[in-house]
């Protein structure tokens, strides 16, 4: 089992595109900045979507162009159409995340198509993006369940999966939409994907809705994966999906993994100080519980009456 861990930051993406107020270019630029000095393998600036359905990330091309890229950090943005991955390129963007839904009624509801239909874009995406220095990546929502059809089969995941992989696609992310995984269910997914496709590189990409993100992140990380999305502050949720909530937090999840000796390599000091200043972006509280408790370093003074 690797002991090294790469976590990518949607907040910027996930987060700001259902917050009821718009999140200025300027503040997404800064916090981008600001998270990309803090150790983060990767960071999902934006979205190259429709200004009519995700009318939040209306500012992608802004933001992309105005960010300081760091050394060894990739920039990604997600991609649902062609016309997508032409604006991305355009941008720079270091790693074109395509979307997808395994069951067909989400993906007719945030996409306008079924599952097949999703693939055969994905061909001539794939098509689009040929020779461009940009990696290729394919995150499939609801893929631990859907929030109309309910159970979404495993071999239904693995089909889809395996078509991603015959395009040529760097890597999958599997999407707990709407927080309705559990950590067996996510072990087992995890573990069938990695030994069908040990090439492709597997990211979890969680929700925290029934407060289980951080424990199914265990679960996966215990049979092998050492690629996780996390939004910073708990931000996020689709607004395509009806009871949506916010990611796993990205200092909860590197809290719990450096506490367990596991090397994120990212700053978690640097990290919550980051994470203090969302509260005023977004204009109210955010649900990390480490920045408001501290680390389990933290101590306090003994109280007089005790001595």
């Amino acid at each position: 089992m690797k002991n090294r861990i790469h976590i990518n930051d949607v907040a910027a993406r996930d987060g700001f595109q259902i917050e009821a107020e718009f999140v200025p270019t300027g503040d997404k630029i800064a916090l981008i900045d600001a998270l990309s000095s803090t150790g983060l393998a990767k960071i999902e600036a934006t979205s190259f979507t429709s200004p009519k359905a995700i009318p939040n990330l209306r500012d992608a091309a802004d933001v992309m162009a105005g960010i300081r890229r760091a050394p060894g950090v990739a920039y990604v943005a997600l991609i649902p159409n062609e016309k997508g991955v032409e604006r991305a390129l355009a941008c720079g963007t270091d790693e074109l995340n395509f979307v997808m839904s395994a069951s067909d009624s989400h993906g007719r509801a945030n996409l306008h198509m079924s599952a097949e239909q999703s693939l055969e874009r994905f061909a001539r995406m794939v098509d689009l993006a040929a020779g461009a220095d940009a990696t290729t990546n394919a995150s499939i929502s609801t893929a631990f369940g859907c929030p109309f059809e309910g159970d979404v089969a495993p071999e239904r995941v693995l089909e889809i999966t395996a078509r991603i992989a015959g395009l040529g696609i760097d890597g999958v992310t599997l999407c707990d939409t709407t927080g309705m995984a559990n950590p067996r269910q996510v072990s087992d997914l995890c573990r069938a994907v990695r030994e069908q496709h040990p090439g492709l590189d597997l990211t979890l990409h969680l929700h925290n809705t029934r407060g289980m993100g951080l424990a199914n992140a265990l679960a996966g990380w215990q049979v092998g994966v050492t690629r996780f999305d996390a939004a910073l502050g708990g931000l996020g949720g689709c607004p395509f999906a009806p009871g949506a909530t916010g990611n796993v937090c990205t200092e909860d999840l590197v809290h719990m993994f450096e506490q367990m000796g596991v090397d994120t390599g990212v700053d978690l000091d640097a990290l919550l100080a980051v994470a203090s200043t969302l509260p005023d972006i977004v204009g109210h509280a955010v649900p990390g519980q480490v920045v408001k408790a501290g680390t389990s370093q933290r101590r306090y003074a003994l109280p007089a009456a005790a001595g």
